[in-house]
């Protein structure tokens, strides 16, 4: 039975990412700063909390890091911790920079200290290719980050291609699209129009206030993205990858899908809101994934529509 270390098990991905290495038979750990006090509500909503051994460690503090590898020798670690918004990001530079970057090269310097055959999987960010213009971001596209988080996610990515190059560690970073499900926080700007658009068709007079909506994304379908960092760590030789649906939406497309869905007419409920504007934003996000495609073998499954009936569907029944 393979062992895997889970950093970031709380999140989104993290969930849905145990979920998928348990019915392929692994053990799990997942792995969060204070697993006696987190409530790990996402492993709750799939039924998983009782499955994974839940473990405390905080990847900004090599010892914490260095000691829980070592008890554990896990076959595979994968890093999915950090500041997760682009948003707050800006109001919290220095937290996302040490919680991403610093987390990210005690994990390498403890797989190299211990000398363990691990594979490391880094979770990238799509965000870290700027404005990319009309032309699909691949693996050969240079990075222009927008944002702290943007710059902290490029100096990870640079620290794993290092760290695999000089010291021959199994390591690889997945440089990943949006990918949305009924997990996100309502933070996430897909889960907070989700959120508010089903609260108005069940009676809410609210507005939803949102800044830029004529940016365009490529969105995914997260439970098919952990799949990928699953594949990603079965390679013989471990390499980067861009993992994206290659199609790409407008945030307006993606209201007007929701609230046509709920049978609501958009205009008159959004509301444009200069305050939630980034100091600097990305308007064009483009993936060409065929390399994931070819050397994979893995292509998205779920169209933005498909996405957002599912999300819909899941905040009503919750609601």
């Amino acid at each position: 039975m393979k062992k895997a270390l889970i950093c970031g098990v709380s999140g989104q991905d993290g969930a849905y990412l145990s979920k998928l290495l348990l019915e392929k038979g692994y053990e799990v750990y997942g792995g969060s700063r204070d697993a006696t006090t987190n409530s790990f509500d996402n492993l709750r909503k799939l039924n998983l909390k009782k499955r994974i051994d839940l473990v405390s460690i905080n990847i900004c503090d090599f010892r914490s890091t260095l000691q829980t590898i070592i008890r554990i020798k896990p076959d595979e670690i994968y890093n999915l911790s950090g500041q997760s918004s682009v948003g707050l990001s800006f109001d919290q530079p220095v937290e996302t920079f040490e919680s991403i970057s610093i987390g990210t090269l005690n994990l390498l310097e403890a797989i190299r200290f211990s000398n363990l055959p691990i594979s490391l999987y880094n979770s990238g960010s799509s965000e870290c290719f700027g404005e990319s213009g009309n032309l699909p971001a691949d693996e050969n596209t240079p990075f222009k980050p927008r944002s702290p988080y943007a710059i902290a996610k490029a100096t990870a990515h640079w620290q794993v291609a290092n760290y695999r190059e000089a010291y021959h560690i199994n390591a690889c970073t997945g440089i990943l699209f949006n990918h949305e499900s009924p997990l996100r926080p309502n933070r996430f700007v897909t889960k907070k129009i989700i959120s508010t658009a089903c609260r108005i068709h069940n009676g809410s007079d609210e507005k939803l206030h949102l800044g830029n909506i004529n940016i365009q994304r490529d969105w995914g379908w997260a439970p098919d993205y952990v799949e990928a960092m699953w594949l990603m760590l079965q390679q013989a030789v471990p390499d980067d990858f861009v993992i994206a649906t290659g199609v790409t939406h407008s945030l307006k497309h993606y209201i007007q899908l929701v609230f046509s869905y709920l049978n609501l007419d958009w205009e008159k409920y959004v509301v444009s809101d200069p305050t939630l504007l980034r100091p600097t934003d990305l308007l064009i996000g483009r993936a060409n994934p065929e390399k994931a495609a070819m050397e994979l073998g893995w292509r998205a499954t779920h169209t933005l529509e498909e996405v957002v009936k599912e999300m819909v569907d899941f905040e009503l029944k919750n609601s």
